[in-house]
Formats: structure tokens, sequence, C-alpha cells
């Protein structure tokens, strides 16, 4: 694993990262206690599992701007789902099927618009992005989800050995994934339709298939998520759950090396680029800095993310 953090893809957000957590650090001196960085690994991994899936999509040279939406959509249903069956443990396993199951759908309805619709991937999931939000205002009237019991919300927040459960499923999904995107056939496939879908059709690898099966992917990765969020929050907000989660997930990808162009990408700089998201939002709230600033320094540190990758893309090239 290190030497896939050391990566020339990654080198730069690491160094990033590095140096983040140095100026952290220094300014403020509650950062480095144990449960504010466990904060901060807690409130990137919803996102950044999204992120996960996203990097699938975005090396295969698409686009997923519905996972917002999509989030909030499947969290609520899981949530009709373990009410309708009680809010015991077979409740809880039953929704969590139910949110993979819906997870999948949702991915496969994106991916076969884009593929054999002929669609663009930003215009498809944009309206699908509507779509998710809609359909969760209508079934819960623009009101919340509560999930009934305690069960629910105690898996929400459960951990092990005090390290948050969803920060063991970030880096355990971030493991799986990162064998998938460079030890298979299909990892290898989806880079280089991102790289050059011609060339790669033109070596019998079947380009729809593989751009279907990356939104399949971050359809469950958003699956995940939504059960984990909605378990820790105990309820789903039909107007706001999943709310700006597209654009965390696309920026922890450009953050993590992975170009808008697709073509090559790594997972593990996904979990750097998430965590450095994290560590951004946490001194900004430390600093006391407004949240409605925060979507500013985000929006700037994905410019500059682009402009770090075209500068280094020109150097390469030279």
């Amino acid at each position: 694993m290190a030497k896939k953090l050391l990566r020339g893809d990654n080198a730069l957000s690491l160094i990033a990262l590095v140096v983040l957590f140095v100026i952290s650090a220094f300014a403020s001196p509650y950062f480095l206690q144990v449960q504010n960085l466990l904060n901060i690994l807690k409130q990137v991994s919803y996102s950044g599992m999204i992120g996960l899936g996203m990097a699938f999509v975005i090396i295969g040279g698409g686009i997923d701007l519905s996972v917002g939406s999509m989030t909030a959509f499947i969290g609520a249903v899981a949530i009709l789902v373990l009410n309708a069956l009680g809010g015991g443990a077979l409740a809880i396993a039953a929704a969590f099927v139910v949110a993979l199951l819906l997870g999948a759908a949702s991915g496969f309805f994106n991916g076969i618009i884009v593929t054999r619709g002929r669609v663009a991937p930003f215009i498809v999931t944009l309206g699908t992005m509507a779509i998710f939000r809609s359909l969760t205002l209508y079934i819960g009237n623009a009101g919340q989800f509560i999930a009934q019991g305690d069960k629910y919300s105690n898996m929400g927040m459960s951990s092990l050995v005090g390290i948050p459960t969803a920060v063991i499923v970030f880096f355990a999904f971030a493991f799986a994934l990162s064998v998938l995107l460079n030890r298979t056939r299909f990892g290898r496939h989806t880079c280089a339709v991102g790289a050059n879908e011609k060339v790669a059709a033109f070596s019998a690898i079947n380009v729809n298939v593989t751009r279907l099966f990356s939104y399949v992917i971050t359809g469950l990765m958003v699956a995940v998520t939504a059960v984990l969020l909605s378990a820790r929050m105990n309820s789903v907000n039909s107007s706001n759950s999943g709310q700006n989660f597209e654009m965390d997930a696309i920026a922890a990808v450009v953050i993590g090396g992975t170009p808008m162009t697709g073509g090559r990408g790594t997972i593990w700089g996904v979990v750097i680029g998430a965590i450095i998201l994290g560590m951004i939002n946490n001194m900004l709230n430390m600093l006391s800095v407004s949240p409605y600033l925060q979507g500013t320094v985000k929006g700037l540190v994905i410019i500059a993310a682009v402009f770090i990758q075209r500068g280094s893309a020109k150097d390469a090239r030279a």
C-alpha cells in the first residue's frame, strides 16, 4: 500500500496532505487531538466512499452529478423498509439489501442511458439528480424519514476499538476497489476506455459494458453511504440529505490526482483527496471562518488542482 501511495499520480496530493497537516497542527492546539482526527475521518468517509465509485466513472471518461440526490433517495427507501419490518436486526439487514439493489439499479439506469442512449453523462446525471430528489420529496411529502427503534442509530454510531464503523468501511472499500482498479481486467479496461474510447474498441474492449459497470459501482457505493449516513442521523431529510455530495466526491477524485479527462487515476489518491477536504473544513471551523465560505474554498481547491494537473501534464509531454 505504501508504494501505491507514493506513485507519481499521488505524489503531489500526498505532499499537500503533509503540508496541510503540519500547518493545521501549528494553527490550532486542538487539531492533533485523537478525537478531532477521528471526527475528520468520520466526516469524510461518507462522501469519500462515493468518491471511490466516482473515480471509476471519471477514469472511464464520464461524470455522475446524481450521487447526492441518489443518497437521499436510497436512504429514504431504506428507512421505509426498516420501519415496515419493525426496526429489528432482520429489518436492518433487509433495508441494507434493498439499498444495495436500489443503488445498483440506479447506477445501471444512469449507465444504460449514457451507453445505449448515447447521451452525454453530464446531461443524463443532471436529469437523474432532479429525478431522485423529486422522488424523495414526493414519497416523504417534503418532510423527514425517521427510523423506528434504537438499533439502526446504534449501528450508525458504532465503532470498533474506538474507530468509527464508517471509517473502517471506507478504508475497507478503498482497499478492495484499489485491487479492482489495479489488478483486474475491468480496471485496465476502464483506464483504456477513458484514455481513448476508439482505441479501446479496436482492442476488443466492450466500451459500453465497461462504462455501465462503472456507474453500477458508483450506485453501490452510494447505497452503502446512504445506509451508514441515515443510520448515523437516524433520519433522512428529503430536502437536503446528501446535498453537495457530488461536489465533495468529484473534488476528492480531482484533488487525488485523477484528471477530469479520464484515462488514469488511483483509489488511494481519492482517499488522500477526501482527507485533504476534511482537514480544510476542520481548520475553517476551528478558525471560526463562516461555514458559508467553505464552498468557496472547495471550489478554489478544485480549480487549483486542475491547474496543477495541467502543469504536470505539460511537463510530462515536454
